[in-house]
């Protein structure tokens, strides 16, 4: 009996450290970031779109704070997922182009050198989880559960149709994948299904901290909404905008399933979430970028400048806009800090943490500078305060004030010169940091360059180092 009372005190202490270990375990945000395709500037409610309705989107940004600077660091798909993963600008390590669908090639893809956001996460003890596009590399090597996820649910090219194809090894008909194993499913509607894949993550990790990657492919092409969807829209006169629009509600439809789990298994209030478009809007494909000037593949704000909002009830105030410039770069380190795991020091990151700039712990701007570099630099932007130069090849310098010209239409360069020199230097500086491109990409649709082409043996190769500028 003596022993017993002398061991129960040490029970009692060993289950306390036990619950309090649980707790901390518990207490750790889940991350959930959430990215679009293609999708247009002013294609939301809560950007002032009036033409779709998003009423998901607009609770989720009611539930936050909407970053009406809110920035990608490439102009097209690619890039800015390999940018956001990595919390550095793609250009440090060769990424700037997008890689051709090839399983067996190795060098055209996110390179093998570069620590992704869920393998921190997962080393964290998180469970990870990526649903949707891909896009960052087909070889296995390159592979989404080769790189930190533990849970896979989509495909892996850089392109899918939404409905009724047949499985083939071609892309945008590829087979789906469900944790590294090709599957025979066709869902109705890939975008719905995206939707009920990350739906049933959440639900089935509630007891654990978890980090996912919700990548939809909506509303890129091909347009392939649902009939009775489409028909919601029959008054938009352009069928290519009609059925835009319609890829647009079935997309927020999916967020308001994923956001629904969130509330039915009591975690929304723990959960940080990211919103934004991998890139600008392509207007030629039925996106409407509003006032800004541009699209898609281009570094003018239409290219570069995108819905983006954080929502996370326990820490970030509700009804709340941040105006500073954002990057999805900040994904990562924010992401990091919300869940206390420190930022490497091994490379140079170029990812903030935002959630002090949110709640005005820091005073200043998140970023000196924000810059872009695409197609081998034949188009560079830098912008820094309310200025932005833009250099695209065989053309004067631009200088724009983005404050007072949110389109781009009145260039300052003339008559602001030392403003544009100054920028012009900040530029210059940043792209001595960076690399040449490691691989060339679907830049390059030549289909001499395939697999067993004439110029296959010419072909660029990835050493996953590249060459300094």
């Amino acid at each position: 009996m003596k022993i017993m009372k002398a061991i129960l005190p040490l029970v009692i202490a060993l289950q306390l450290v036990h619950a309090c270990n649980l707790y901390a375990e518990n207490a750790r945000p889940n991350i959930l970031l959430i990215v679009s395709d293609d999708h247009g500037y002013a294609d939301t409610g809560f950007q002032g779109g009036t033409e779709v309705e998003t009423p998901h989107l607009d609770r989720l940004a009611a539930s936050g704070v909407r970053c009406t600077n809110g920035y990608v660091s490439h102009p097209f798909c690619s890039p800015t997922r390999a940018g956001l993963l990595t919390g550095r600008y793609q250009a440090r390590f060769g990424h700037e182009y997008n890689p051709v669908y090839d399983p067996l090639d190795r060098n055209e893809g996110l390179p093998l050198t570069e620590r992704l956001l869920p393998q921190y996460f997962q080393d964290a003890g998180y469970k990870t989880g990526w649903v949707g596009k891909w896009h960052l590399g087909s070889s296995p090597e390159h592979a989404p559960w080769q790189r930190g996820f533990a849970d896979s649910y989509g495909f892996v090219g850089g392109g899918h149709a939404f409905r009724d194809w047949k499985p083939n090894e071609r892309q945008y008909s590829l087979p789906l994948v469900r944790n590294a194993k090709a599957i025979d499913d066709v869902p109705a509607h890939l975008t719905q299904a995206f939707g009920f894949e990350a739906s049933e993550f959440i639900k089935r990790n509630q007891s654990n901290p978890w980090f996912l990657y919700l990548a939809f492919n909506a509303p890129h092409t091909p347009h392939q909404p649902t009939a009775e969807r489409e028909k919601m829209f029959a008054h938009i006169p352009d069928a290519q905008r009609r059925k835009y629009l319609a890829q647009v509600s079935l997309l927020d439809d999916a967020i308001g399933a994923v956001t629904t789990a969130l509330t039915e298994s009591g975690q929304s209030q723990r959960t940080l979430i990211f919103f934004f478009s991998d890139n600008g809007g392509p207007v030629k494909n039925g996106a409407n970028n509003g006032a800004l000037k541009g699209q898609k593949g281009q570094v003018y704000e239409g290219g570069v400048r995108v819905p983006f909002l954080l929502s996370w009830p326990e820490k970030i105030a509700s009804n709340s806009t941040f105006h500073s410039p954002v990057s999805s770069l900040d994904v990562l380190a924010t992401s990091l800090g919300a869940a206390n795991i420190p930022l490497p020091t091994d490379k140079k990151f170029d990812s903030v943490n935002l959630i002090p700039y949110i709640h005005g712990d820091k005073k200043s701007e998140p970023h000196s500078a924000l810059f872009w570099r695409a197609a081998l630099g034949k188009s560079l932007a830098v912008r820094e305060g309310d200025w932005k130069l833009v250099r695209t090849e065989g053309n004067s310098d631009e200088l724009y004030n983005l404050k007072e010209d949110i389109g781009e239409t009145k260039n300052f360069a003339s008559s602001m010169p030392d403003v544009a020199l100054r920028l012009a230097s900040s530029l210059e500086k940043w792209t001595r940091e960076l690399i040449d491109p490691v691989f060339l990409g679907s830049s390059v649709k030549n289909e001499d360059w395939g697999p067993g082409g004439a110029n296959q043996k010419n072909k660029p190769q990835n050493n996953n180092a590249g060459n300094k500028k």
